[in-house]
């Protein structure tokens, strides 16, 4: 009888150690997971952010989906022009003579590491693509062009897209986006920064 209660007592020691460690694994294994996830998701997002900025320069808008944003990069030029003399300068005689050249933005692309196949994949999403707004809006009386992109938490967090690790991270929130600009005013910030 004697050997029956130590080994339930032995038992039930094993069950509430492996309880105590699970309990403090599960914190830490979310937190390593999340930051790793948001980051991998950030680096993209930066990424697209820059792909935007760049059609901008080409069409003076950004782009409303990814095969326009992609089409435009694939296939348009940047204008650049070069000012010969100082149009600012009231003592300037001489006559100013803008020069225009143009360089293809795939270069520019290229040149700076992104793939445009790839851009609209979320990272640990599964095949899940950004959500992708633009157009333009009335800013302090004026016609600015404006562009949002997003992805919720709970697309690319696998097993933690749960309201319940929330707990472990009081802002965590897996409804809420990770997200760069905004479709009410001209800005290109993303909410991480």
């Amino acid at each position: 009888m004697r050997l029956v209660i130590n080994l339930f007592l032995a038992a039930v020691v094993i069950g509430l150690v492996w309880l105590l460690i699970s309990s403090i694994r599960e914190p830490i294994a979310f937190q390593a997971e999340k930051d790793r996830r948001e980051r991998a998701v950030i680096d993209k997002l930066m990424e697209i952010r820059t792909a935007q900025d760049l059609f901008r320069n080409i069409t003076e808008g950004f782009a409303p989906n990814f095969d326009s944003l992609k089409y435009v990069l694939e296939n348009d030029n940047f204008a650049i022009v070069s000012v010969i003399g100082d149009p600012d300068d009231p003592d300037f005689t001489g006559e100013i003579v803008y020069d225009t050249t143009y360089s293809p933005a795939i270069d520019s692309i290229r040149a700076l590491g992104i793939n445009l196949d790839s851009l609209p994949l979320v990272p640990y999403g599964n095949g899940a693509t950004f959500d992708i707004a633009a157009d333009t809006i009335t800013y302090q009386k004026t016609i600015v062009p404006v562009v949002e992109v997003g992805v919720k938490r709970k697309v690319f967090m696998g097993n933690y897209a749960d309201k319940r690790f929330a707990r472990y991270d009081q802002k965590y929130d897996p409804e809420k986006p990770l997200k760069f600009g905004s479709m009410n005013s001209p800005q290109l910030s993303g909410n991480w920064e």
